[in-house]
């Protein structure tokens, strides 16, 4: 009877689904980068249309820095050394780096 009993016992496991952390990208300014080109990386690595790549490069031109993107951490740090790359490839010394979207 006793193992009948233990034989008939079900366990539930329930697992939570956790979504990926997700990271920004951030532009920061500096004195030597152009606006132009700023809004073209925009539009080549982040996909931005004119007018939010527009918005975004005088977030950066006015306040210091801005939020190019929230991505998975892969796809961040991807994008982050493909700006750098075509940046340091035009002589433009812009930096942009990453930190985890709180």
């Amino acid at each position: 009877m006793e193992e009948q009993k233990q034989r008939n016992i079900r366990v539930k496991i329930k697992e939570k689904s956790k979504f990926p952390s997700l990271y920004n990208v951030i532009f920061h300014n500096d004195n030597v980068t152009t606006m132009e080109f700023v809004i073209d990386v925009l539009m080549k690595i982040f996909r931005k249309d004119k007018s939010n790549a527009t918005k975004i490069m005088y977030k950066v031109h006015l306040e210091g820095r801005g939020i190019a993107g929230r991505y998975t951490y892969d796809i961040a740090k991807t994008k982050v050394q493909q700006a750098t790359e075509l940046a340091r490839s035009n002589g433009f010394p812009l930096l942009i780096t990453m930190e985890p979207d709180i």
